[in-house]
């Protein structure tokens, strides 16, 4: 890789040595490189996971699936649950918060051998989901956290159970540690942390030193990293300054799913290759674009796609017309003839390495109901159902 596509952050961060790193184990799941695609909402399909496996090995997790929807049986849901045809293992984020919905979804996906692995999402900081009481509010309340974890590893059987949560609330309450300590105590397979609070978004640099903290706590479990990993080398720094047993990848790959090469390349000591032209990148798009047309027809694809093509084309030349150009695309021979009109030898733009894509809102107070702090520690009472068809598609 030219010294032009390393960061002043990672220019002098050597490659990983033999023995350096070992295969993060989840379960009975040996992955390696220690690598799990984040669970992103209308983006993990899995369309786009098979372009990411396309590039490297690991763990690619779907987009959040709501319990309730997923028990009911309703189509648009179900949809979101489905896999590649040879995707394997089959990793799906659960998102539930009554222990009852979370317990029937594990038993159903269980029971049917859906999946080999099962995430669960105490993380999503939206005001749509934490005003209900979800998403990164749960941890505020221990005893409701408990509950909805005992509910989906007990029903799980040998199926690996791993929850992803925030640092707390905001700076006033973290809850990380007690989410670690009840994800350990309650038979977790690992554990994953975004290294930011709610209040943050996606919002200032992660806060890698409770990462640290995280894995100095929990002692027989592996613990994940998430936060900032725009280039491969911010992998490996991560690690090493937290001791943590693996990273998860969020925004760093959208637009990008090459990084999961450059990812296979460092943590086997090989140095990563350059990013690829406009012309690749474009062969790339148009490849994702026609997985989701087969998946969800060529009308709602071309509408996903939208923001894949915003990602895709930051920071070449001319890209602000060119991507007001692919938002009015409406067929895929639209999309290729868009894609195909710009210069394909014109090398990947070294600025836009590392510029934030996907959500890059500031701080927020985050929206809670109303007395949901109150008697936090001793209330395990499940709030008021999330809209399910907001989350989740109906």
């Amino acid at each position: 890789m030219d010294r032009a596509y390393k960061s002043e952050l990672n220019r002098e961060v050597p490659l990983a040595q033999p023995g350096e790193f070992a295969p993060v184990e989840i379960g009975p799941r040996s992955v390696w490189p220690p690598v799990v695609l984040a669970p992103m909402a209308g983006v993990t399909n899995w369309p786009f996971r098979a372009i990411c496996r396309r590039f490297g090995a690991g763990l690619y997790v779907s987009e959040m699936v709501t319990a309730r929807p997923l028990v009911e049986g309703r189509a648009k849901t179900l949809m979101l649950a489905e896999f590649g045809e040879d995707e394997s293992p089959r990793s799906l984020q659960l998102y539930g918060v009554d222990p009852y919905y979370v317990g029937e979804a594990v038993k159903w996906l269980v029971g049917e051998g859906h999946v080999d692995h099962i995430d669960m999402n105490f993380g999503c900081p939206v005001p749509k989901v934490t005003r209900k009481g979800g998403g990164s509010a749960i941890p505020a309340k221990p005893r409701l956290l408990r509950k909805i974890v005992r509910a989906a590893v007990r029903n799980a059987g040998r199926i690996p159970v791993t929850i992803k949560f925030r640092m707390g609330i905001d700076e006033s309450l973290l809850t990380y540690d007690d989410a670690g300590r009840i994800a350990e105590e309650e038979g977790c397979a690992a554990v994953a942390l975004h290294a930011r609070t709610a209040a943050q978004l996606y919002d200032g640099e992660a806060h890698w030193d409770a990462i640290a903290k995280l894995k100095d706590q929990v002692q027989t479990i592996p613990v994940l990293g998430n936060g900032d990993i725009w280039e491969a080398y911010d992998a490996l720094r991560m690690m090493r300054e937290t001791g943590c047993d693996g990273v998860v990848i969020g925004r760093g790959c959208l637009g990008r799913p090459w990084l999961f090469r450059d990812l296979a390349d460092v943590f086997e000591g090989r140095e990563p290759k350059n990013p690829p032209s406009f012309g690749e990148v474009a062969e790339i798009a148009l490849e994702h674009a026609m997985l989701l047309c087969e998946w969800a027809g060529e009308a709602s694809a071309m509408r996903m796609f939208r923001r894949h093509s915003s990602w895709y084309t930051k920071g070449f030349r001319g890209s602000a017309k060119l991507r007001a150009r692919l938002m009015r695309v409406t067929t895929l021979p639209e999309l290729e003839e868009v894609l195909r009109a710009a210069d394909p030898n014109e090398p990947f733009p070294p600025d836009a390495m590392r510029v934030p894509r996907g959500k890059t809102s500031g701080r927020q107070k985050v929206s809670l109901p109303e007395g949901f702090l109150e008697n936090r520690l001793t209330d395990d009472t499940p709030p008021v159902q999330v809209d399910p068809i907001a989350l989740s598609g109906g």
